[in-house]
């Protein structure tokens, strides 16, 4: 049995509270991130019985939700999250693997972590009967994710902000084609610019008041902690096969998909090294090469879902080491402009018959730089987002059509529908009071 964990701020001005309030709140009151006050410690043993994803995410979180009002049932909410498979398969080049996250009704990895939050949070009491509003800033594939765990469920609204430009246009599509109780606004602006709204739309609690409001974004724990399975499933399953820990390349913006990865190694998951990739954007790069941590404007890219010049989730990356030195040993991490991008798309096509999309092409780039610099052992890359989703770049790279994946495909037949928005909080506020 384990006790119960307590979730505190990590700026530490917060009262510590419940699995359950930590989830519904998204934000604590300081500002900060909600994390649990303590790790639990795990041996590969723990999961023997553990034979898909769901039965893996039950054993992994139960500490988490111990003596939480959802903790009976946990079960069940791993069987609705966890429905697709997170296959690992071999790359062309020698003990390099890559873990395909993409095969959700939106065909990125988000998918996990969105229905995670939204089986949670429909299994939340609530203390009003307004509906409660999901606000969340995407930069390409959370919008989605979450509008697709939450369309059409009684007592909820989601209103997704996405920079207008700055995604593919099969992910705007995406956005805008949920209808009904999933409104899709277009940002006058970047990616920070949303996420900001999102945070100043969350400190106004004359806003709040009339306009219950959650998060799911990465700030949320009930996105965050499931995401922590698909690592721990893989490098479990090499455990069993090879008795050695398996090594892993995440491609990063926000930093909530890399945090997984760590809480998951943290927890004691047989997890090596972890190496992370990001795009030109540097605010991460250049905090590991010495230089104090700055964060910027973000500029576009060709991995736009990466294009973050301000992650969130670094509060958290600092609660898991304090010490910037210490932080600064723990991970190797690099950045790759659209040049590299292109370039491992076309050249790992052409020698391999490999497809990625421009996010995963960075975590390829990252461990074909790893491997010259003499890395050793297993490595896994974490692959995103199908390629299919980014076909105007991906296609005129390998000079062929990419297949597009049947609950892609459904989607993309819909039609589809985004109201623009000024880049500021009272034209947010007048959007969500009119809803």
């Amino acid at each position: 049995m384990f006790t119960s964990t307590i979730f505190v701020s990590t700026r530490g001005q917060s009262p510590g509270t419940s699995l359950s309030a930590a989830i519904a709140a998204g934000l604590a009151p300081d500002g900060g991130l909600y994390v649990p006050q303590t790790l639990p410690r795990f041996a590969p043993e723990d999961f023997t019985d553990c034979g898909t994803l769901a039965r893996t995410a039950s054993r992994l979180l139960a500490p988490f939700f111990a003596d939480d009002a959802l903790a009976p049932q946990l079960d069940a909410i791993c069987a609705e999250a966890f429905t697709f498979a997170a296959p690992m398969r071999a790359l062309a080049t020698p003990q390099d693997f890559v873990l395909e996250l993409f095969h959700g009704p939106t065909a990125a990895f988000k998918d996990f972590g969105a229905r995670f939050l939204a089986a949670c949070m429909r299994r939340l009491p609530r203390a009003s009967d307004k509906d409660l509003t999901i606000l969340v800033a995407t930069s390409g594939d959370t919008g989605a994710a979450v509008g697709a765990a939450f369309a059409g469920v009684a007592g909820f609204r989601v209103v997704i902000l996405y920079p207008d430009g700055r995604v593919s246009p099969r992910q705007a599509h995406q956005l805008g084609a949920f209808g009904g109780n999933v409104a899709a606004m277009r940002v006058a602006g970047s990616f920070d610019d949303c996420q900001r709204l999102v945070k100043q739309a969350f400190a106004d609690a004359g806003l709040r008041a009339r306009v219950p409001l959650s998060s799911a974004n990465s700030i949320s724990l009930g996105r965050l902690l499931p995401q922590m399975t698909y690592y721990a499933h893989a490098a479990l399953a090499h455990w069993r096969e090879h008795r050695q820990p398996l090594n892993f390349v995440v491609p990063t913006g926000n930093l909530g998909n890399a945090l997984a990865c760590m809480l998951a190694r943290a927890a004691g998951l047989p997890i090596g090294g972890i190496a992370l990739a990001t795009n030109a954007n540097r605010s991460l790069p250049d905090f590991f090469d010495g230089a104090p941590y700055h964060p910027r404007d973000s500029i576009a890219t060709l991995a736009n879902a990466m294009d973050v010049g301000a992650p969130s989730n670094f509060e958290r990356l600092r609660w898991l080491y304090p010490d910037d030195a210490e932080l600064r040993q723990a991970f190797d991490v690099a950045a790759f402009d659209d040049e590299t991008i292109r370039a491992t798309i076309r050249q790992r096509h052409s020698r391999f018959g490999e497809v990625f999309c421009p996010h995963t092409a960075t975590a390829v780039a990252m461990l074909e730089r790893l491997r010259r610099d003499g890395a050793s052992g297993d490595w896994a890359v974490a692959a995103t987002a199908h390629p299919a989703k980014f076909d105007g770049i991906v296609e005129a790279l390998i000079e062929k059509p990419v297949p597009v994946p049947s609950a892609l495909a459904e989607l993309l037949g819909r039609p589809s529908h985004a109201e623009p928005l000024a880049n500021d909080h009272a034209a947010l506020c007048w959007r969500l009071l009119r809803e």
